[in-house]
């Protein structure tokens, strides 16, 4: 399948699970910039969200989203959008604007949800901090590596019924395939993407955290560096961190855009979360010459060996979650300091990242 291929248009597909009435979550979307816009809006619709309106400035792309959801009226501005009867925006605009996006449609009384990286700079998180108090409004991430698959989702279930003890380390792998031909101008400009940590970096540390079961965290140390790129002398297609969690469980993570065109996804993404009575290894999209489908969980207990295929078995709850939690005032898909947390700390990642030495530029 070539969206399983393409990780820019990779967009789960689940059970439709509605948590609300018909009418009752209207969206509206602002930004087509990424094809993560996709996954959201599916996990929106499944769980009983109505998609009302779209608007972005190239005309394909609103075409191009309607054809997927064709109950999405067409808008004429950005404003349009925001001073329509949705209760959330959501948004996939280019890195660097998303926190514009988010501003405006928090002052307009909207919840909002954001495709990752949410924010690129500490100024963007503080600016949305202040607006989430002030409005009383949720801001929440689609952090899609942990949200989006079921084979996360099961294994959060082993953690919480204590099948391997207390987490002791996590460590995430992250490659992605950069069908470089495909990604527009401002996929390699730092300033604009946010740099490889706070990109697909943040997706690793908000998994690192939730398995760790923490609430704050501290990068020890940061690396990144551009190893085959050197026609885009400012791209990164490495970078690598360790953590150390509030609650003492250590981290590591690697993420980089070297995917080989032979392997049949995006990327071999992989979580393996060791405990003091057991361990996790969560094989996402790929079981590597083995099976072509994802949401492989691998484990091993006190009781022996076991593994299996999560697919069909516990479906995407955040979802739901996120829409009840924005009509009923609770707080039970993330909580709003962890959302900014993980993206401050991504954004300090890169920041403090060392450059590899030897790499291009």
């Amino acid at each position: 399948m070539q969206e399983k291929k393409d990780g820019s248009v990779y967009a789960p597909k689940g059970r439709a699970q509605a948590v609300c009435s018909p009418g009752e979550f209207p969206v509206g979307v602002i930004g087509l910039d990424h094809g993560h816009i996709y996954g959201m809006c599916n996990g929106l619709t499944e769980a009983g969200a109505e998609v009302f309106c779209v608007y972005d400035p190239d005309p394909a792309k609103v075409a191009a989203f309607r054809e997927r959801f064709p109950g999405a009226a067409a808008a004429g501005s950005r404003e349009e959008v925001l001073s329509a009867p949705v209760r959330m925006i959501a948004t996939a605009a280019v890195p660097c604007d998303r926190a514009d996006v988010a501003l405006a449609a928090l002052s307009h009384g909207k919840h909002v949800f954001i495709d990752k990286p949410a924010m690129t700079t500490a100024e963007q998180i503080g600016a949305l901090r202040r607006e989430t108090e002030k409005t009383g409004k949720r801001v929440f991430v689609y952090y899609s590596e942990r949200l989006h698959v079921e084979a996360s989702v099961y294994a959060e279930k082993l953690i919480r019924e204590g099948a391997i003890g207390r987490v002791v380390q996590v460590m995430g792998w992250g490659p992605h395939r950069l069908s470089e031909p495909s990604r527009p101008a401002w996929f390699f400009e730092p300033e604009r993407y946010g740099g490889i940590l706070t990109d697909i970096g943040c997706h690793q540390i908000e998994q690192l955290m939730f398995f760790a079961g923490a609430k704050d965290a501290r990068i020890i140390r940061s690396r990144v560096g551009n190893y085959a790129h050197p026609s885009h002398p400012a791209f990164q297609d490495f970078g690598d961190c360790m953590i150390e969690c509030d609650n003492g469980v250590t981290g590591y993570f690697r993420v980089d855009w070297f995917t080989p065109d032979g392997m049949g996804a995006w990327g071999d993404g992989r979580t393996l979360i060791t405990g003091t009575d057991g361990m996790i290894e969560i094989r996402k999209y790929i079981d590597l010459a083995n099976s072509a489908e994802g949401d492989h969980v691998y484990y091993a207990d006190k009781a022996g060996e076991h593994h299996l295929c999560a697919s069909g078995t516990c479906g995407f709850p955040f979802f739901g979650r996120m829409i009840r939690d924005c009509l009923d005032g609770s707080n039970t898909a993330m909580d709003q300091a962890y959302t900014f947390r993980v993206m401050e700390l991504a954004i300090e990642a890169q920041q403090q990242a060392e450059r590899c030495s030897w790499t291009e530029g």
